[in-house]
C-alpha cells in the first residue's frame, strides 16, 4: 500500500494524464458540455443561482459545493461583487468567495459577466481539478487534502483564512502536531495560537510548501495509518465540513 506522500507524488507528477482521465468520465463530459453551452446565456445573478446545473457546477469548481443550499448567501456574494472594500465577499475570511465573485462579477460586468474566459474555460479547468481531488480522496483522503493544500495555501493572506476553511485547518493542525480538539477553542484563541506558530509568507515559498506537504503526509500516516486514512473517505469533505456554514462564515468576517 502506497504511503500518502507516494500517492500524492504519483498523481501530481503526472497531473496532465490524471486530468485527462477525469475529463473522459461520461458524467463529467455531460455536465461540462451543458455548462459551456449555457453559462454564457446567464445574464443576472438571480438567473445564475436559479439554474441548478450551472450553479452547482460553478460552486463545485470553486470548492463551495456544500454551500449550494445557501442561495441567498451566494446571491449576496454575487450581487455585491468585489470592487468595494465593504462588499460582502471582501468581508469574508474565506478567499474562495472573493474568487467566485470576481469570476462571476455581475456587479462590474452586468449581463456580460459570464462571457469571459475565466467564467467559462477557467471554471471548467477548476472543476476538473476539483473532481480529480475528489477521486483521489476516494482512495486516500489525505492525498486529497495534500493536493488541496498545495493549490490553495499560496493564496493565504492570514491565519484567519486557514480557520475559515476546515480542510486547510486540518492540514495545518496536522503539520503543527496540534490535537483536533483545538478546533473547538474560541476563534480568537485559535488565531493567536496559529500566529505564534506560523509565518504566513512561508506558504508562498515553493520549497517550504513542499516540505509542509511532506510533513503533513508523514504525520497523517503516523497518526492515522494508511488504512485508516482510506476508511475516512469523505469525512472532511462531506456535509458541512468542507465549507463552513453561513452562520460560521459570518462570524469569521475578515478582521
Amino acid at each position: 500500500m502506497l504511503s500518502t506522500y507516494a500517492a500524492y507524488q504519483l498523481t501530481t507528477q503526472n497531473i496532465d494524464r490524471s486530468l485527462t482521465i477525469v475529463k473522459s468520465d461520461p458524467m463529467v463530459e455531460r455536465e461540462t458540455a451543458y455548462y459551456l453551452e449555457n453559462v454564457g446565456n446567464i445574464k443576472t445573478a438571480e438567473d445564475f443561482v436559479n439554474d441548478s446545473r450551472i450553479f452547482q457546477y460553478a460552486m463545485k469548481a470553486f470548492g463551495l459545493e456544500d454551500m449550494s443550499y445557501a442561495k441567498a448567501f451566494m446571491l449576496k456574494v454575487l450581487k455585491e461583487g468585489t470592487d468595494e472594500s465593504t462588499a460582502f465577499a471582501n468581508r469574508l475570511a474565506d478567499k474562495r468567495y472573493v474568487d467566485f465573485a470576481e469570476t462571476f462579477n455581475f456587479s462590474r460586468h452586468g449581463e456580460t459577466a459570464t462571457t469571459f474566459t475565466k467564467a467559462q474555460k477557467g471554471t471548467v479547468d477548476l472543476y476538473m481539478r476539483q473532481t480529480l481531488e475528489e477521486n483521489e480522496g476516494a482512495k486516500n483522503e489525505a492525498v486529497r487534502l495534500a493536493m488541496y493544500f498545495e493549490r490553495k495555501a499560496p493564496d493565504l493572506e492570514s491565519v484567519t483564512g486557514i480557520l475559515a476553511d476546515s480542510a486547510m485547518s486540518t492540514v495545518v493542525r496536522t503539520i503543527l502536531g496540534l490535537p483536533e480538539s483545538t478546533a473547538m477553542l474560541d476563534i480568537d484563541k485559535q488565531i493567536e495560537m496559529l500566529e505564534d506558530r506560523i509565518d504566513i509568507t512561508d506558504f508562498q515559498d515553493p520549497d517550504k510548501l513542499a516540505g509542509m506537504i511532506e510533513r503533513f503526509s508523514a504525520m497523517w500516516d503516523m497518526e492515522n495509518g494508511s488504512s485508516t486514512a482510506e476508511s475516512q473517505v469523505g469525512l472532511l469533505f462531506s456535509g458541512s465540513t468542507q465549507t463552513l456554514s453561513a452562520d460560521m462564515l459570518m462570524s469569521l468576517l475578515a478582521r
